[in-house]
């Protein structure tokens, strides 16, 4: 139904590609308008204006199935077993 689309920056003048996909995410939100910034200047925009989303904190921790090192987003307790991305994903669920 959609097909990619060129488009030019009206921030920096460079052509950008709106992909279908694109298109169509925009028509489930319901949003009219095509965008008139590429990709690079809307995240500029964003950031400027303090509507990117902030980087989250990370917190070292210890695999309590596989002794890996990792990161995980919350401030682990000692109470409760920590796994990295591997382990979670290959654990069963209730």
């Amino acid at each position: 139904m959609y097909q990619d689309e060129m488009l030019k920056c009206r921030v920096c003048g460079n052509a950008f590609i709106f992909g279908a996909d694109e298109q169509s995410f925009y028509a489930e939100q319901g949003y009219q308008k095509k965008p008139r910034r590429c990709p690079e200047c809307r995240m500029t925009v964003r950031a400027l204006s303090g509507t990117a989303r902030p980087q989250r904190e990370e917190y070292d921790a210890v695999c309590a199935a596989c002794g890996k090192a990792t990161k995980v987003p919350f401030k682990p307790k000692n109470e409760k077993p920590v796994y990295c991305r591997d382990c979670y994903s290959t654990r069963p669920r209730n």
